[in-house]
């Protein structure tokens, strides 16, 4: 009997939620995960705390917490780095995560390079991505 072969978006999207909850705590509500030639973006919904939502509700509160998140990812990607290698065979090459405070959406983007261009829509669009929980829901 042949064992399905999880596809390597969902697998990052696993290892992203997991890392995430070892670094903040907070379980993500939804994750999205963008595999592209060269690129990969993961979005992770819900990732903030209530505190942080409601610190964000100022703009310097905002920038706070932006920054915070960014540290955060700055010193503690590594883990992430490793996984996506492990899943894709592909060393990343460079770095960056990104906070939306206002809807609580965390984007990680792993580039080569490439200017990247993360917009965050208002529902679903069908895409060739995989999209869930990171638990495989």
């Amino acid at each position: 009997m042949d064992i399905p072969k999880i596809p390597m978006a969902q697998q990052i999207a696993r290892a992203a939620a997991v890392l995430e909850v070892q670094r903040t705590g907070i379980a993500p509500t939804a994750i999205t995960v963008v595999l592209g030639e060269g690129t990969l973006v993961i979005t992770l919904q819900g990732a903030l705390s209530p505190a942080e939502k409601a610190m964000a509700m100022t703009p310097e509160g905002a920038a706070k917490v932006q920054e915070l998140h960014r540290q955060l990812f700055n010193t503690s990607a590594e883990p992430l780095r490793k996984e996506i290698k492990q899943i894709t065979g592909v060393a990343v090459a460079e770095a960056s995560a990104e906070t939306e405070v206002t809807t609580g959406t965390a984007v990680q983007v792993f580039t080569s390079g490439a200017m990247v261009q993360v917009f965050l829509m208002a529902g679903k669009v069908p895409t060739e991505t995989w999209s869930g929980d990171g638990t495989g829901n």
